[in-house]
């Protein structure tokens, strides 16, 4: 009987890297390991003779970064989505990316089975099955951190140790991080108690500590069309503006955000990310929405927000509502054409300008001087009118003796 083939989801790191041998020992099977590579960039060479050395058939090191920009990044960012109002998804929208190209590898090599090393306890076992589930549903899982008898990261590094794996943490060192080109996440160590202020200096790889930042400040420009970036200053291209908006903004500190968010799996879980270039381009593309949406369109649009949230970070990026939802939002941002000027400094991000073919702003209208397109009388029936279910509502409080004094 030929032996099964199983496709691995491999970072390199302490978890993928033990796998391999788990899989061998455990399985009669070969191991196919595949990297997505979004857009950090990796040591191709030595992540081959490192997975090949743990006992790996072959790797792919696929570059997914432009496809992970374009077809998560952007659809989230032209929803405004932030779970929990501040998480700007970066480990969520990965996993669907990766998922879907392993599932088309696992494919072409006759794979039966696709294995992750996530933990029991997260929230990306949920965002890599069910995107398996949805792509190929005949497709077995298999979920090491579930069925194993390791129990901690510090059993993981001896388990290496013992083998002569080399990992990349030690037992001092020992933060759990997810990086790719919008974001880099640390969880775990001091961070497990939140009363811990954490030590910016040492714990950010990415942004520049307020400390650090500089004294004066500095204007991006960003040009949008349809709700998409298309300029960065003078820089063009969907992986050039966002590692060039990522330095930009991290200089001036920008991007960081320290929360106890609640997970999927029941639990609080508290963690420091930092996403610089996209909590900038958030930024830039609310002034637009800000600017050429009208007001039922925009507030019912901040509700969808929410939703599309809750879905992409609860890992159903597939699900039928998370597409039907884009439909809308894609509708939404038709008009969201136009530059964004901001101002970086010390962390903050500053508006300080924007412009649109789609205005919807008529300083005719808004003007505090004197003008002939507004009639102020007219704002007494209306008023009369909006205000007339309070009013009858309170007319009945009084005959009935319920007016309480205020």
């Amino acid at each position: 009987m030929a032996k099964e083939r199983i496709l691995l989801a491999y970072s390199g790191g302490l978890d993928t890297s033990i796998i391999i041998p788990w899989l061998k020992g455990n399985y009669d099977c070969d191991v196919v390991a595949m990297v997505g590579q979004v857009g950090i960039g990796v040591d191709d060479e030595a992540l081959k003779k490192k997975a090949l050395a743990c006992g790996a058939e072959k790797i792919y090191i696929e570059d997914l970064a432009e496809d992970y920009i374009v077809n998560y990044i952007y659809p989230s960012l032209k929803a405004q989505a932030r779970y929990e109002g501040s998480y700007l998804l970066g480990t969520s929208t990965a996993r669907p990316c990766i998922a879907k190209r392993m599932v088309e590898i696992a494919r072409a090599e006759n794979c039966t089975a696709i294995a992750h090393g996530c933990t029991g306890k997260g929230n990306d076992q949920v965002r890599f099955e069910l995107a398996i589930k949805a792509l190929a549903p005949e497709m077995k899982i298999i979920a090491p951190w579930r069925t194993w008898n390791i129990t901690s990261r510090d059993e993981e590094i001896d388990y290496a140790n013992a083998r002569n794996i080399p990992v990349p943490v030690t037992k001092e060192d020992n933060y759990s991080m997810d990086q790719n080109i919008w974001h880099l996440s640390h969880e775990g160590m001091d961070l497990e108690n939140p009363e811990n202020e954490p030590t910016y200096s040492d714990l950010l790889n990415i942004v520049a500590s307020l400390e650090q930042t500089p004294d004066q400040g500095e204007y991006v420009e960003i040009e949008f069309v349809s709700g998409i970036p298309v300029r960065v200053d003078n820089v063009t291209g969907d992986v050039d503006m966002l590692t060039y908006l990522n330095d930009k903004a991290a200089k001036h500190g920008v991007g960081v955000i320290d929360i106890v968010e609640n997970r999927l799996v029941g639990m609080k879980s508290r963690g420091v990310y930092e996403t610089p270039g996209g909590t900038v381009y958030y930024a830039a593309h609310r002034q637009l929405e800000l600017l050429c949406l009208e007001r039922d369109t925009l507030h019912y649009k901040d509700l969808v927000a929410q939703r599309f949230a809750d879905l992409v970070y609860n890992g159903q990026w597939f699900h039928p509502l998370r597409e039907a939802l884009s439909a809308f939002v894609d509708k939404a941002n038709e008009t969201l054409t136009g530059t964004v000027k901001l101002k970086l400094y010390k962390g903050n991000i500053i508006p300080a300008g924007t412009s649109s073919p789609f205005s919807l702003y008529d300083e005719a209208l808004s003007t505090f001087d004197e003008d002939d397109v507004y009639n102020q009388s007219d704002a007494t029936g209306f008023i009369n009118l909006f205000g007339l279910p309070t009013q009858v509502v309170a007319q009945m409080k009084q005959r009935a003796g319920m007016m309480e004094e205020k």
